[in-house]
């Protein structure tokens, strides 16, 4: 580890952020006493924290790294990703937010996802069961992808080519423990109070750094000769939205990245920050505050990797690109011990984005494998105490599985949170949709729809069909845009052929509507 005196003062900076996050998970842990304080907090969260949570645990270190690093190598056209995610964000808060709040509230008081779909359709059990295993499954992934994140978070700024991957391997080993620790103690409330401050610095270090470093680019040269000097032959197509890697972009690649914006309606992570506010009027903040924060995150997101090309004095490859925004802020603040501190705060807030994303990804998993699966089927009559002690062990559980799958320092964040975010939002989000707006949607269509999405992202990353290849690699068109249509036409087919669904569901859906709560 090169341990200069820079390198030291970063270090304060980190072990300082890191207490106060621990230090509020202790705090949490004192008024934690059962399921719906540790999964939920109670249904008492405020509207600045609600949104501010919700938006800081979903972007991760895939806006701050994945998404910088994407537009520093090939230029304006990836910009489309956070054009269909902005689209999905505003939608997810308008049509989703209040009615599923409420429909959790009237149907049975449903404490996660898995819960409310078990409840909404009567299913006894079963879309409770297969929608644990599928949060199970693609949130190890995705918090695979945090974890990474903070791995190279680690290893660019304390290694170097010699030793990055020992570095790679010991900001694995702390980022895991730390973010466990909080999230182990505290639950939903350390999570969201840890969220929303770590909301807030990654707003103000976004912002921040890529204005400071125009303005030093711009002060002796310009910013269209600066991309020429860093390898970048044509600006104008580098800055086109229609440009990709200096090439026209194709409507596959476009269709692709708006996509993204679908995977927003079946994120459990989100979805729970929703069930969890505490009044109607709190969700109407929230919803403003929420669509505010995600405007100013995404543009200071494409400002740094736009940024980024023409600034630094190293030209970063495919393999370091997503460490755009650690080297700009290295680069910024650079001199005295005062400005190096600066600067070691705002790497915070890369790191803050990276654990408000798999704390929650964490808690969801944990709420899934002890309130829908433990308390849910294998023992019913279990008690709060060792219901609530299995959701901690399930915590420990997945942050091992999630070390063992980013443990590679090749590994690409980008990759990570793609595969994970077309898993869900194909697996969940035709199934939320229908549940909260369609009362003729039934328990058969349910499951028929989140198997079909879950197999179709699995089948189309993952298995090899064509001549050696995947269907994702062979087409370029992203598994979401197939796995969403596919699981939405299928459910409405399958409740349709089989069985109306219960008068008692019906009132309860008409129910949903009439109250306020």
């Amino acid at each position: 580890m090169l341990l200069n005196s820079s390198n030291i003062i970063i270090l304060c900076a980190f072990a300082f952020y890191m207490v106060v996050m621990i230090l509020i998970g202790v705090y949490y842990s004192k008024s934690t006493k059962n399921n719906e304080d540790y999964f939920l907090g109670g249904r008492n969260l405020g509207g600045w924290t609600a949104a501010l949570s919700a938006e800081a645990s979903d972007m991760s270190g895939w806006l701050l790294m994945g998404l910088p690093g994407s537009i520093y190598l090939a230029g304006t056209g990836q910009v489309w990703i956070a054009i269909g995610l902005f689209i999905g964000t505003v939608l997810n808060w308008f049509l989703v937010s209040a009615r599923l709040r409420k429909y959790t509230i009237v149907s049975g008081n449903s404490l996660t996802i898995p819960s409310f779909f078990d409840n909404r359709f009567r299913s006894r059990g079963a879309l409770k069961v297969v929608s644990a295993v599928i949060i199970t499954i693609f949130f190890a992934v995705y918090t695979a992808s945090a974890f990474s994140s903070g791995a190279k978070l680690f290893a660019t700024l304390f290694g170097n080519e010699e030793n990055y991957s020992q570095i790679y391997f010991i900001g694995l080993i702390i980022a895991t423990v730390v973010i466990l620790i909080y999230t182990f103690m505290g639950g939903f409330r350390a999570v969201c109070t840890t969220d929303f401050i770590q909301g807030m610095l990654m707003l103000v270090a976004f912002l921040t750094v890529p204005i400071i470093a125009y303005g030093i680019l711009t002060y002796s040269n310009s910013y269209s000769g600066a991309l020429m000097q860093n390898g970048v032959a044509d600006p104008g197509n580098f800055l086109n939205l229609f440009y990709e890697n200096g090439e026209p972009i194709s409507a596959t690649s476009v269709i692709s990245s708006l996509a993204w914006g679908l995977g927003y309606f079946g994120m459990p992570h989100i979805l729970v920050r929703f069930m969890a506010i505490k009044n109607h009027s709190e969700v109407k903040k929230s919803r403003k505050v929420a669509i505010t924060w995600v405007g100013m995150a995404f543009i200071a997101s494409i400002l740094v990797g736009l940024f980024g090309r023409a600034f630094l004095t190293t030209t970063l490859d495919s393999t370091t690109s997503e460490t755009v925004f650690i080297r700009m802020i290295q680069q910024v603040f650079n001199g005295n011990g005062v400005l190096i501190f600066i600067g070691g705060i705002f790497l915070c807030g890369i790191l803050a984005a990276i654990m408000s994303t798999a704390d929650s990804q964490l808690l969801v998993t944990a709420s899934a494998i002890s309130e829908d699966m433990y308390k849910g089927v294998i023992k019913k009559n279990a008690s709060e105490k060792s219901s609530l002690n299995v959701g901690r062990i399930a915590v420990a559980v997945i942050a091992v599985i999630a070390f063992v799958i980013a443990i590679n320092p090749e590994s690409s964040i980008m990759a990570l949170v793609s595969d994970a975010w077309a898993g869900f939002g194909a697996a969940f989000g035709p199934v939320v949709l229908l549940a909260l707006f369609w009362k003729r949607s039934n328990a058969a269509g349910a499951m028929t729809g989140m198997i079909s999405g879950a197999a179709t992202v699995i089948i189309w990353d993952y298995i090899p069909l064509v001549n050696g290849a995947t269907l994702g690699s062979a087409t370029g068109l992203y598994s979401l845009a197939v796995g969403f249509p596919i699981a939405l036409i299928l459910m409405v087919i399958v409740s349709l052929c089989t069985k109306k669904p219960s008068n008692e569901i019906v009132r309860e859906f008409e129910l949903v509507k009439e109250v306020n709560v």
